[in-house]
């Protein structure tokens, strides 16, 4: 029942895109890890959220093959003069996301950073309206507390994976250290008066983040 619920769904999302459609296609071929791509449901999901905040500034910490960067890119406010930063620390990755910005026509509206974004967000002199945090999970509470205080009062940051495949019901004596990294952050944003949060049980869980 679950499955046929999932397909019905599905069936009744606004299909991918041409583009969206190639790299899903083209990252399940190529890449070790294709589950990592946010995929047609989540990608539209995000592309909804960008689309009712209408940022002009966005920040997404990592970015794998470029597919949910393509989708937050569509909200931006002034596409002229919006901006998305993604940050990607795989460096053999560059090549594939640039030839995919390009098809998207977003060159000019999606900055791409190579690296490490422990290093990268600090240099960036920006105030975010979003932020997509979907990266090493060790470090989402790191991430977190960087981007905090760059994001606008009222701005959202957005967090992938806070379920992480259910892991975080475990027993604690049993975390690895990226199932701890993601316990430690929903416990702290939860614990956070400075924000409001929502968990979606969506996939492996997005968590919502209101900067009051």
């Amino acid at each position: 029942m679950k499955r046929k619920m999932l397909e019905f769904a599905e069936q009744h999302t606004t299909p991918e895109s041409g583009i969206l459609s190639k790299i899903n296609r083209e990252t399940h071929l190529t890449q070790t890890h294709p589950q990592m791509l946010a995929g047609h449901m989540q990608g539209v999901l995000l592309q909804m959220i960008s689309q009712m905040i209408r940022p002009k500034r966005i920040l997404e910490i990592g970015t794998f093959t470029g597919y949910s960067a393509i989708c937050l890119a569509a909200g931006i406010r002034h596409p002229a003069s919006g901006i998305l930063h993604t940050i990607e620390s795989n460096h053999e990755l560059g090549s594939t996301i640039r030839k995919y910005l390009k098809e998207a026509t977003l060159e000019d509206s999606v900055v791409l950073h190579i690296g490490d974004a422990m290093e990268i967000v600090p240099s960036l002199d920006e105030t975010w309206d979003l932020v997509f945090i979907d990266a090493d999970k060790s470090n989402y509470l790191n991430y977190y507390q960087m981007v905090l205080p760059r994001v606008r009062q009222g701005g959202f940051i957005l967090a992938d994976n806070v379920l992480w495949g259910g892991k975080v019901l475990d027993d604690p004596e049993k975390f690895d250290s990226d199932t701890l990294g993601i316990v430690e952050f929903n416990e702290f944003v939860q614990q956070d008066d400075n924000v409001e949060n929502l968990v979606l049980p969506f996939r492996d869980g997005l968590m919502i983040i209101r900067k009051k």
